[in-house]
């Protein structure tokens, strides 16, 4: 096994665009790491430039302490699994599992030995002497896997692999494939638009946008402390909500004033934030700190008559749309208090768990990322 180590990796292509702005990026030995952001925002460039199949334009990539910049796919002893399974439809499961190790020379028995292992590990062993059109996409999907598995690299390679699948058969193999890592202990790098796989799945996360790191850090971490107001909006289902606002201090008081909202901020919160009195901010909270006034009738700050524009009932909650003035917010309330679209309700916003970012950078002004 081996971590990898990115070192101001850049990619530009003939053109002129440049997709990846030197980017660092350490991902530890045994490490199950999560590329996630939306789409262009140049991770599945950063995962094939790791693979060696795109051209790096600058920086360094290196495997464990070995520089892999000008090293070929096949020798940097790692395995890729795509988002189209890219199996050969006239070959069983057996024979497309254990073809890249009869290319290798491997002998007869260790590649039995190897395939019929990671068949074990992927529940694949009743299905060995099926083809491809035999199989459901799930299985399809973990022939692909198990494929990787029995070269037994240093470092599997994910790009997308579950964007094909169906919402059950995802889940299904995101659990399986949270459990091969748990089993194999290799260093993974994973790939995705998807932000709750990447929360379910990775020790950490890295967030990108446009071709930069916006954010590295742990599921709890990237959810609690984002850093900036994209990884604030992109993390969380529902996401943030974010809004244009304005601090103001009276007294040693901190207020934060947005649309029809006149918020009073906690005073440990307003000490961290002196210095942009009267300033242009962003502020937010999440839906899970956007209470029904029933919840809490004794609170003496924070409460609010919205009108209730869509109801969203998904059983175990609920989610409230209000757009006070030119703003939409979501709260996510106990199904047990009756709302309906249309109703005026009293909402009350539990501003101990806000977050303000500068009105500029859009950096967080409260909480500092806390790296693990």
């Amino acid at each position: 096994m081996a971590g990898v180590r990115l070192e101001k990796i850049e990619k530009t292509y003939p053109n002129g665009f440049k997709a990846v702005h030197g980017i660092d990026l350490d991902i530890r030995d045994g490490e199950f790491m999560v590329l996630v952001g939306p789409s262009g925002c140049a991770k599945s460039t950063t995962l094939r430039m790791v693979a060696g199949l795109e051209e790096i334009s600058g920086g360094k990539v290196l495997i464990g302490d070995r520089l892999v910049n000008d090293v070929e796919p096949k020798d940097r002893d790692i395995a890729m699994v795509f988002q189209n399974y890219a199996l050969y439809p006239h070959m069983t499961v057996y024979k497309n599992m254990s073809w890249v190790l009869k290319l290798k020379k491997k002998p007869a028995d260790e590649i039995d030995r190897r395939v019929r292992q990671a068949a074990d590990i992927l529940g694949l062993t009743d299905m060995l002497d099926r083809k491809p059109k035999q199989l459901s996409g799930g299985q399809m999907q973990r022939v692909a896997v198990g494929r990787a598995i029995v070269r037994s690299p240093k470092v599997f390679l994910f790009d997308e692999p579950l964007s094909n699948l169906d919402a059950k058969l995802r889940v299904q193999m995101r659990v399986e494939i949270s459990r091969l890592h748990t089993k194999l202990k290799n260093t993974m790098i994973y790939v995705t638009h998807d932000q709750v796989e990447a929360m379910t799945m990775g020790d950490r996360i890295c967030v990108m946008e446009l071709g930069r790191i916006k954010q590295v850090d742990t599921p709890t971490n990237l959810y609690r402390y984002p850093a900036n107001t994209f990884v604030a909006g992109f993390i969380g289902s529902p996401s943030m909500n974010i809004v244009s606002a304005r601090l103001n201090f009276d007294g040693d008081t901190c207020y934060v004033d947005s649309q029809n909202l006149h918020l009073r901020i906690p005073d440990d919160i307003g000490k961290k934030v002196r210095q942009y009195d009267g300033k242009a901010i962003y502020f937010g909270i999440r839906p899970e700190h956007i209470h029904a006034r029933e919840t809490n009738p004794e609170a003496a700050d924070n409460f609010f008559n919205m009108e209730v524009s869509v109801v969203e009932n998904m059983g175990n909650e609920v989610y409230l749309y209000f757009t006070p003035g030119n703003s939409q917010y979501i709260a996510r309330i106990d199904p047990d208090i009756p709302v309906r679209s249309g109703d005026s309700h009293e909402m009350w916003l539990d501003t101990n768990y806000i977050h303000l970012f500068d009105g500029e950078t859009k950096e967080n002004l409260i909480y500092k990322p806390k790296t693990q």
